[in-house]
């Protein structure tokens, strides 16, 4: 309603003295019925674009949108009827629910043609009403709106029992992976001659595993096995050739060897400490890898 007024202002601004024989003129409105409404419906006018039996030509539609706390005005379109004449249909829909039947007002509103002509069309009384009462009757048990009803339980028995035997199948193959994985491990540390080797050297304290000549010979005699042969530094690249897993190892093996044999061969040396048993666990660690 303000922005088509603000519109007529600027037109009759921009017209100068044309805005003097600019003419106002009540419109013809065919109404819609003014009872019987509820949420949703939509109540339509149709305006008659003549003035004094004569086309008022181009007419700027209404602005769309909220009207007020129960109607939103929908975009208008034109029709022609059987005698040539050009109507604009213009639509409210109510978007609001009240209570009690309630009174409302379609807006009233101004048109304007190109040719400055201004068609004043008023406001239209209507009524609306809930969509049901509160109390649609006051007998027996019809007094009042019932609450939402709760859904049916859904029988579980049978989803339980598949649950239960998932658990029973999962719980299953749970305790046959980790079984399947003891006895390997134990078949590996009684097979594998790493495997063998480092549970021996878990028996030594660390400190002492470099001067013990068991721990020594255990590490030794694992060499040998892995290689099918006596391991000595110059017969190291047949070892690696048998068993190319231990080939990044290959620096700590030399230095090994080189320490072993001071230690067995040269007792005057001085051998200083050396990680026995870490070079155990890396030997072991890639036997595992490779076995995998």
């Amino acid at each position: 309603m303000v922005g088509v007024a603000e519109a007529a202002d600027a037109a009759s601004a921009a017209g100068g003295t044309s805005s003097d024989a600019a003419t106002s003129v009540p419109a013809t409105v065919q109404e819609p019925r003014a009872f019987g409404y509820v949420l949703g419906d939509v109540l339509t006018q149709r305006v008659l674009l003549q003035a004094n039996g004569r086309s008022v030509g181009a007419v700027e539609p209404p602005s769309i949108g909220r009207t007020g706390l129960w109607l939103e005005r929908r975009p208008a379109s034109l029709e022609t009827d059987t005698d040539g004449r050009t109507w604009m249909v213009i639509g409210y829909q109510v978007v609001n629910a009240p209570q009690t039947l309630t009174q409302i007002a379609l807006p009233a509103i101004t048109l304007i043609s190109a040719s400055g002509t201004q068609l004043q069309i008023a406001e239209w009384p209507a009524s609306i009403g809930p969509l049901t009462p509160p109390s649609a009757f006051a007998a027996g048990d019809l007094t009042s709106l019932r609450p939402d009803r709760a859904a049916p339980l859904l029988p579980t028995a049978g989803l339980r029992r598949q649950i239960a035997w998932a658990f029973g199948l999962l719980l299953a193959t749970l305790l046959g992976w980790a079984g399947w994985w003891g006895w390997r491990n134990r078949r590996e540390s009684a097979r594998l001659p790493f495997a063998r080797a480092w549970r021996q050297m878990q028996r030594v304290p660390d400190p002492q595993a470099a001067a013990s000549s068991d721990a020594w010979f255990c590490l030794h005699r694992a060499l040998n096995e892995t290689a099918g042969q006596v391991v000595h530094a110059g017969s190291l690249p047949a070892l690696l050739a048998r068993a190319p897993h231990l080939q990044p190892l290959r620096a700590q093996l030399e230095h090994f060897y080189q320490v072993s044999a001071a230690r067995f061969f040269e007792p005057a040396s001085q051998v200083g400490a050396f990680p026995l048993q870490a070079l155990c666990r890396a030997l072991y660690r890639a036997e595992r890898r490779h076995q995998r």
